[in-house]
């Protein structure tokens, strides 16, 4: 039997790579996504339907086709934006996704695979970070994302809806076979800003006129700058695949939640460095004052996703991740968001 998935924001960066190794798998996709974050033509395989989650009736009308899952991937996802925008975190993040599960109760689909986040859990209390630590999100952000994920736990006791939440950390890379990459505007993850500079660089920019920043070199690591865990995209795909066969064997009885991490941070700094090595650009920076709540270290433990989901993350070293997204940005030659911040 051939499995049918509707895939809310697969247009996005994750979503659209997510969409291409679905249709590799032999499963049919459906897209659904309002274009405002996404891309088009970043959907390469399946169906697509143009429609907002806030939009009851038509989010309702795409069910009239059968699904039999649903991974949700749209949302808002800047956490410095959702400081300042915070009802329009809330209304598309947590309406739209209640929006998304009544149409679901109504067609009868009771599978989803939430994507979710480390910014969950906060500022921690101790690294690496388990699916036990404590969730207490600093921004809005982390907190629409532990809402939904308590909404599904409501919804597995009152409906049984089975669901697993996949807290990301840093998703970074871009297809390897470079069909795919990474596109936002603004931009505000470190990894392309560092290459878009490696490419302003090597067309001849003048070094004096960076426009990367680094937020804050004071921090307590190793060389001042914040520690992160790097997760290359395609890896994520690989425990979404994994969920959906475990939800499909029977094996989940409500909702589960697994961290997706490598395990190893790298610093901004070590970013940067690796960036160099790979692309050969002279990448020069400027440090400016750190932004308030940032944790020094985020790191995951992703042991429970390696023991239950029988996830083996494939692309680790972090100059391979690089050079992934080197590869995609070299032949897309994309130009700088009309504002750039680093949202580690």
């Amino acid at each position: 039997m051939t499995l049918s998935v509707l895939v809310t924001g697969g247009a996005g960066y994750i979503g659209s790579h997510m969409v291409k190794m679905l249709a590799e798998s032999g499963i049919e996709t459906t897209v659904f996504d309002n274009l405002s974050q996404g891309h088009r033509d970043a959907v390469i395989a399946g169906d697509f339907i143009q429609g907002d989650l806030l939009n009851k009736d038509t989010i309702g009308s795409v069910f009239r086709k059968h699904f039999d899952a649903v991974i949700h991937f749209a949302a808002l996802c800047y956490v410095g934006e959702s400081v300042y925008r915070p009802l329009d975190y809330y209304r598309n993040n947590v309406i739209g996704t209640i929006n998304l599960l009544d149409a679901m109760r109504n067609a009868g689909v009771d599978t989803m695979v939430f994507s979710s986040s480390c910014a969950t859990y906060g500022i921690p209390s101790a690294v690496p970070i388990s699916e036990n630590h404590a969730q207490r999100p600093i921004n809005p952000y982390g907190e629409t994302k532990l809402l939904v994920e308590n909404i599904l736990k409501d919804c597995a006791y009152a409906y049984n809806l089975k669901s697993i939440s996949l807290r990301y950390f840093n998703a970074a890379g871009c297809d390897p076979k470079g069909v795919l990459g990474e596109r936002h505007n603004p931009e505000t993850h470190l990894l392309p800003l560092v290459l878009h500079e490696a490419l302003r660089m090597l067309s001849g920019g003048r070094p004096e006129e960076t426009r990367l920043y680094v937020y804050g070199d004071d921090f307590d690591t190793p060389d001042g700058t914040c520690i992160r865990d790097y997760i290359h995209v395609h890896d994520l795909c690989s425990a979404h695949l994994l969920a959906i066969d475990r939800l499909f064997k029977g094996s989940v009885a409500g909702a589960e939640a697994f961290n997706l991490g490598n395990g190893t941070g790298f610093s901004v700094k070590e970013v940067i460095g690796a960036a160099k090595r790979v692309s050969g650009a002279d990448i020069r920076y400027n440090v400016t004052e750190r932004r308030g709540g940032d944790p020094p270290c985020l790191v995951a433990s992703a042991e429970k996703a390696r023991q239950v989901l029988g996830w083996k993350p494939e692309i680790t070293d972090l100059e391979q991740i690089i050079e992934t997204a080197w590869n995609w940005f070299k032949k897309s030659n994309t130009s700088w968001g009309s504002s750039v911040v680093i949202d580690h």
